[in-house]
């Protein structure tokens, strides 16, 4: 895939999801953060649920060790993993009092130093919170890369750094969360709706016409 074809993808991306960002509710980088561990091996929705009843009673590092590990635990255990959750949270706010005056830092490797936080949870924060250019490489961003060829790697730190070198620059501030929304919408996992795909001329998803239906009026170019 060239660099043209990848500036149609994003361009199309784009006019499909002009305001794209998470799906996450939050008011805060505290907040944001707290979602986003919450977030692991879960939907936004289910997240979105506890947290809006959870952010009503605590909404800071010191509000929430007043809640404790029991009393977060009785907000989020409609949540997957929610007992090493509540735990690393917990334990998160007290690093972000003791050692970052309450604030969430700004850095990758302070944010990677908390518990239940990732590569992928702190460039999400970094991106959302803070406007970095960086890109979160999660379930769905993982296969839209690879299956339409935007950029293709094994890992996802390999698919991370192809699409921070690839992405046309004009799109780097909000490539992932238009992927996500992608792959969540358009290209799933197990059926791609080929046929509503506002990028099929230019994937290269070697099997996207049989997805395809009677009636498609997508023009294909010859790909590799």
């Amino acid at each position: 895939m060239n660099a043209d074809i990848r500036l149609r993808i994003f361009k199309q991306l784009a006019k499909k999801f002009p305001n794209p960002t998470t799906e996450l509710i939050y008011h805060s980088p505290f907040e944001l953060l707290v979602a986003v561990i919450l977030s692991a091996q879960a939907t936004d929705v289910s997240v979105n649920k506890a947290t809006g009843p959870l952010f009503k009673v605590a909404n800071s590092p010191a509000a929430f060790n007043q809640l404790g590990v029991i009393g977060l635990k009785n907000y989020i255990k409609s949540i997957g993993l929610y007992n090493a959750k509540a735990e690393n949270i917990i334990k998160t706010c007290t690093i972000l009092l003791q050692q970052h005056q309450g604030r969430v830092p700004r850095s990758r490797e302070a944010l990677e130093n908390l518990p239940g936080v990732g590569r992928k949870t702190a460039n999400v924060i970094l991106n959302t919170a803070f406007d970095e250019l960086t890109i979160a490489v999660d379930t769905h961003v993982f296969r839209v890369s690879n299956r339409t060829r935007v950029a293709q790697g094994k890992t996802v730190l390999e698919v991370e750094k192809r699409l921070m070198r690839v992405v046309p620059k004009a799109f780097l501030r909000n490539a992932h969360h238009l992927l996500i929304r992608h792959g969540r919408y358009t290209c799933t996992a197990r059926k791609p709706k080929c046929n509503d795909c506002v990028i099929a001329p230019e994937c290269e998803f070697k099997d996207k016409k049989s997805y395809l239906g009677v009636g498609n009026t997508h023009q294909f170019p010859a790909t590799s």
